[in-house]
Parts: C-alpha cells; structure tokens; sequence
C-alpha cells in the first residue's frame, strides 16, 4: 500500500540509458505495456523517478496483465492474491515470470513472480474463468456517496491518468480519506483484463487503516493483497472505492473494501492487510495524503 501523494511522478524523467526509457507524462495505459522477453516472461516498459518506493498497485496490475497474457482469449481474471516481499523501484524495470499452474475447461491458475535486481519483490496467484450466466445477487447496497460530478476534487498524486472526487467520509478522524471516486482520464479499450488491471492498480491506493485511532501515522507497508472481480465494469468511468477497518493487532492491520460503479453495481470486494506499529526512524520520506 502506497498512499497517493503529490509529487513529480505524473512527469516522469529519464532513467539511465540502459533501462526501457521512460516516456514524459505516461498515461495508465503505458505504464501497463509489457515486453515479451520469452515465453512467459515479461518486462515492464515504463520508469520513471520517484523518491517513494514501488507503488503497489503497480506492480500488481502489471503481474495481472503478465498472468492474463498467457491465457487463452475469452478467459477473464476473477480473483488474484499478492504477497510483497521487498520495495520496489520506480526507476527500474521490472520483470514478471508466469508459471502455468493448470488450465481446466473452465478455470485457468497461474503464479507470478516479479523480480527487480535479481530480487523478489512481489508474488502472486491469479485465477481466470471462462464468463458463465448464472443467478446474480448483490445483497448489500453501494455506500451512499452522492454524485461524483459534484463532488469535491481529490487529487491523485502517484497515479498516473486517474482522477478522483472525495465524497462525505464515513470515518471524521481518519488521516487518509478512505471512501474515494474515481476514474481513468483516458480512455480505456473493450478489454476486460485491462479493466481489471486498473482496478487493481486502483485497489491499493489509501488504506482502510486510517480509519483506527493514529491509523494515518501507524499504517506502514503492504502485506499482502487480494481482489475478487464479480462483475466486468468500465474504469474509464466513475467508480467508488471503499474502505472499511476491520482488526489491529500483532503489529499488523487488515481492511476490507469493495468497488461500486456510478450506478451501484459491485464489480469487486478487496482485502488487505499491512504492517500496523510505529514507524523506525528512515532516510526515506513518507508518503502524505493527497491536496484536494
């Protein structure tokens, strides 16, 4: 989990001339444009500098598109669990090996492995499904969170092409806000895996911790990670994450969330959990919530 904050992210300078260049106000769409190195192994294309660590929703939404590339066409994601390992750097490629656990009639499994410098910093099993009819029951409604065309504006330091509204928060205190519109400012091809990459690199941003007593000051680095996709849903389009705390304690923190589009329908629920303590003392600077 990284925060998003306001910085030069979004104007993204060159890195050294032996990585894939970085190319000046990259959009969501070429931050998720992998190279084939060989069968299934990718490399990421875009870097750019940035003094915070790896964003994860990064990294997650581009080991999705490496898992979703080695599956036959028609199957889309339905779940996915990440695991992060070490920080990333924005400034260095990164590269994804897919391992293709089984392809059933109707279900495919893969595990990706995302490596920087030789390192491993981020893992994942994913799961894609051949689309059935069936019964469909959303038994809670969306969060009440008003119109997002007059919402105040939020801005999206981190993400590259999303913008955002803040709607009424649930949680007066929480540091961070953790109920959020949001939407690509490009638009998005009829592509329901990119779809869900957005959506997943969307899921990561904010965190439900904030909403605990000094949860803004004590929510540290993501654990772990995990997105189930119940209905395809446009990106490019107003969508309400939301955030809810669900347990503190042994020095880490889990929450819980789902994504509504405009008109109430559930496209996905998220859980995470994240190193919740009192932060050591780092050369780093720490991530600050977003202007608005």
């Amino acid at each position: 989990m990284q925060p998003a904050s306001v910085n030069n992210a979004n104007n993204a300078n060159s890195a050294n001339s032996a990585q894939p260049s970085a190319k000046p106000a990259a959009t969501i769409v070429d931050l998720l444009e992998l190279e084939e190195l060989d069968q299934d192994l990718y490399r990421a294309l875009t870097v750019f500098e940035d003094p915070y660590s790896l964003y994860g929703g990064q990294v997650a939404a581009q080991a999705l598109l490496a898992a979703g590339r080695t599956v036959a066409d028609g199957r889309v994601p339905h779940s996915l669990h990440g695991y992060y390992l070490r920080s990333g750097d924005a400034s260095r490629p990164t590269i994804f090996r897919v391992e293709r656990d089984r392809d059933g009639r109707s279900f495919s499994a893969r595990r990706v492995v995302a490596v920087q410098g030789g390192k491993v910093i981020f893992n994942m099993s994913a799961s894609f499904q051949v689309p059935e009819d069936s019964d469909d029951h959303q038994v809670d409604p969306m969060p009440d969170a008003g119109d997002p065309t007059t919402a105040e504006q939020l801005r999206f330091g981190r993400l590259f092409s999303i913008e955002g509204r803040l709607p009424k928060q649930p949680y007066e205190n929480s540091g961070w806000p953790t109920r959020v519109w949001a939407r690509s400012t490009v638009a998005l091809p009829d592509d329901r895996l990119l779809h869900a990459c957005v959506l997943t690199y969307l899921s990561d941003t904010f965190t439900g911790l904030a909403a605990f007593p000094g949860g803004a000051a004590l929510s540290g680095a993501s654990l772990d990670h995990a997105v189930w996709f119940h209905r395809p849903i446009r990106m490019d389009d107003w969508v309400l994450l939301d955030l809810v705390p669900r347990s503190a304690a042994g020095g880490r923190g889990l929450y819980s969330g789902t994504i509504h589009t405009a008109d109430g329908v559930l496209g996905a629920s998220l859980s995470q959990e994240a190193l919740y303590r009192v932060h050591r003392e780092s050369s780093r600077p720490r991530p600050m919530p977003p202007t608005h």
